[in-house]
């Protein structure tokens, strides 16, 4: 009987210590002049996201009306402490003003002081922190800018071209119109952009759904395999050793397959002198170190959304790409190119199929531009000077922008807002700017939820705080393709509207789900019509 009660109390003592560990930072903003969400232990405040009962955007959303009164709130991701800042100034004084305190995001998949070569993903710039970001941020940056774009665009009118055809051919066999899951095919497209524009080769992704270079694409994009959710959980705990081990998140299949075909790419161009006005090519120059910011001599009308470059951005720095380090930047472009401008698009054509008038008023600008060019083709400039266009993706953009976006205290901050709320962010810990919350916020965009392009005309958009706007960030650590995106998003939509009207099915799901959980999936059906 002795023995049982020793073994009892042991492991209770047990059970107390794990739970004391577990929760023994929940106490961390009871001495700060903030409220702050409660905590479960293994949770923190955000069960019900991980356990996929609410989604993502529902989250921010919720969390953000929660606290409406205030500036800035308290939450625990897991265990981790997280400063939500709602105020906009205060977003803007973080990541703008104050950012040498806030340099840094939160490290994802371990540090990025590893230079193992089978570790790829932390080489990306969005994943990098400190001096090595900085670096590679002015490395890169020369490659994202209007000019750039502009040398890019005659490779994505080409394919556009070629995507016509073949939906044409597609929706004309039919009966002048077919049905399409919206998710399916904006990611094909985009695959076959990245292709092109990134890795400098030509598929065809959209006519044929079996090609490697997709299938390989959308088996990186697949975090829910059993084998990347344990190496996720493998370096949420042990990153250095992870690291030190060369084991990546993503697999060594996928990886080998596509840094084979980077190599081969460059060897074929260095080997017979071939110069293509794509990602490999500006990369080539930056592994060099012959990529350098220069600033633009033709003046480029720019869309509303459009983030520019910071001063860390245009510093020129001596550093060049290692051969990790150059497939790895080519690797974070599929990512974001897949997934983030494919989703974009998939809720831009949804909006267009719900509001017909808007889509017709769209089209008309897409006729009169292409009467206007008299059979030349389309140019970066012409499409940047279309105006409706641009107010229709920056709608689109307003609200479905990423939920939200971090940064990581690097060092101690006292925060004042000048009005008697003063406290320190420490360092080490996080703070979050939700986004998605602001852009839904009835006090910045009236009626948040209708699809209104004309918040975006020449006369509302003078008065938009851009500190309420953010789809691709703010600050230094803003999204350096936010030009590529747009580019990408009104060169498809102007294809496809001049070619084929889009419409509601029977199985278009009103309003538009999205799934629950942290990595939420987007589905739509609609129908392509072929244009008389």
């Amino acid at each position: 009987m002795e023995v049982n009660v020793i073994y009892l109390t042991l492991i209770v003592a047990i059970l107390g210590i794990i739970y004391r560990r577990l929760t023994k930072n929940h106490d961390y903003f009871r001495e700060k002049p903030i409220p702050s969400l409660a905590a479960w232990p293994v949770f923190g405040s955000t069960a019900d996201l991980i356990m996929k009962k609410c989604t993502y955007i529902d989250f921010v959303k919720r969390v953000y009306d929660q606290f409406a009164s205030v500036k800035v709130f308290g939450l625990f991701d897991t265990n981790s402490p997280v400063f939500v800042i709602r105020d906009p100034e205060l977003i803007k004084q973080i990541a703008v003003k104050d950012f040498d305190h806030f340099v840094d995001r939160r490290p994802i998949f371990g540090t990025s002081s590893s230079d193992n070569p089978n570790v790829l993903f932390n080489k990306a710039v969005a994943m990098l922190n400190g001096q090595k970001w900085r670096d590679m941020r002015a490395t890169l940056s020369p490659a994202f800018t209007g000019s750039k774009m502009r040398a890019m665009f005659g490779l994505m009118t080409d394919y556009s071209d070629q995507m016509v055809k073949i939906l044409r051919t597609e929706v004309d066999s039919g009966k002048g119109y077919r049905e399409y899951e919206m998710k399916d095919l904006f990611s094909r497209i985009a695959t076959d952009i990245i292709a092109t524009c990134a890795f400098g080769i030509e598929v065809e992704s959209v006519k044929d759904t079996g090609n490697e270079f997709f299938v390989m694409g959308k088996a990186i994009l697949n975090f829910f395999r059993t084998s990347v959710m344990l190496r996720m959980l493998a370096y949420s705990w042990f990153p250095e050793l992870m690291q030190n081990l060369g084991i990546d998140v993503i697999d060594r299949k996928q990886i080998r397959y596509f840094t084979n075909i980077i190599k081969e790419t460059v060897k074929n161009r260095e080997t017979h002198g071939i110069v293509r006005p794509d990602m490999i090519h500006l990369l080539m120059l930056a592994k060099k170190g012959d990529l350098k910011y220069q600033q633009e001599k033709v003046k480029t009308v720019e869309g509303f959304a459009t983030v520019e470059e910071s001063n860390v951005g245009q510093v020129s720095v001596t550093k060049t790409l290692t051969d990790a380090e150059f497939t790895a930047q080519c690797m974070i472009f599929f990512f974001a190119g897949f997934e983030a401008i494919s989703t974009a698009m998939v809720f831009m054509a949804y909006q267009l199929a719900m509001s017909p008038e808007v889509q017709q008023k769209l089209y008309e600008e897409i006729l009169a531009t292409n009467e206007q060019l008299k059979g030349k083709v389309l140019s970066y400039d012409t499409l940047q000077a279309m105006k409706y266009m641009d107010m229709v993706v920056s709608e689109t953009l307003r609200l479905i922008a990423n939920p939200m976006t971090d940064r990581l205290c690097v060092k101690d901050y006292h925060l004042d807002d000048g009005q008697g709320l003063r406290f320190t962010i420490d360092k080490g810990t996080c703070v979050w700017f939700p986004i998605y919350g602001i852009h839904h916020d009835p006090k910045y965009y009236p009626n948040p939820e209708q699809f209104d392009p004309e918040r975006f005309n020449d006369t509302n958009r003078v008065n938009i705080n851009m500190s309420t706007y953010l789809p691709f960030g703010i600050g230094p650590r803003n999204c350096i393709g936010s030009r590529f995106a747009l580019m990408e998003m009104k060169a498809i939509m102007y294809q496809l509207l001049l070619n084929f009207s889009i419409e509601r099915t029977e199985q278009t799901q009103v309003p538009l789900k999205v799934g629950k959980g942290l990595l939420p999936s987007i589905s739509a059906h609609l129908k392509l019509r072929l244009r008389a």
